[in-house]
């Protein structure tokens, strides 16, 4: 069965993003850039939130003709372009690139989309997380810490969540981030 795995970038202070919603301070150069495109390549499909979806649906649709995009940027593009996404919304009447809508975390429907054949699931965007953690059905966390402290922002889990979790493999970056990937505990 596929694993859902939830991919994230925080702060040293454990936020995802700053208080008006801040991503610049994320430390993604070529290597990581180059070991996101590696993972995601294997995985069978993205679920995202809607803010997460139309956040990428902004960037990712013309990286890959821009000029000034780096080799990895538009590799990752061609990967996000080409991967099945699984968009949950409720406001979103439809949504392009490959994309499905659903409406709720329904979590049969969720085990049922696990048993389909391919890649694990990699799940993104904070809200949605926190859905699926409530139902309990992130298999697997890979967090990514970058070098940096940005004082506030939000935190990626709910507060009431308490999950067990393996450490399962951690791997330092030459731009100081360290990846933390945890594993459910049975």
């Amino acid at each position: 069965m596929r694993k859902i795995i939830l991919m994230l970038s925080v702060s040293l202070d454990g936020f995802f993003e700053g208080p008006e919603h801040q991503l610049d301070w994320h430390r993604v150069d070529d290597e990581l850039h180059v070991h996101f495109n590696d993972e995601l390549r294997t995985m069978g499909g993205f679920i995202e939130g809607r803010v997460t979806y139309e956040l990428m649906a902004d960037v990712w649709p013309t990286a890959e003709t821009d000029p000034a995009s780096s080799a990895p940027t538009r590799g990752f593009a061609r990967i996000w372009l080409d991967m099945p996404k699984y968009v949950f919304s409720r406001t979103l009447e439809r949504a392009d690139w490959n994309s499905t809508v659903v409406r709720d975390v329904v979590p049969e429907e969720i085990l049922a989309l696990k048993a389909q054949p391919g890649g694990d699931l990699v799940l993104g965007g904070a809200d949605l997380a926190s859905a699926f953690l409530r139902h309990g059905l992130v298999d697997e966390f890979r967090i990514y810490v970058h070098p940096v402290l940005i004082g506030r922002g939000r935190s990626p889990f709910p507060a009431e969540a308490m999950v067990p979790l393996r450490l399962a493999e951690s791997r330092a970056f030459g731009n100081g981030v360290v990846l933390l990937r945890y594993e459910r505990e049975a």
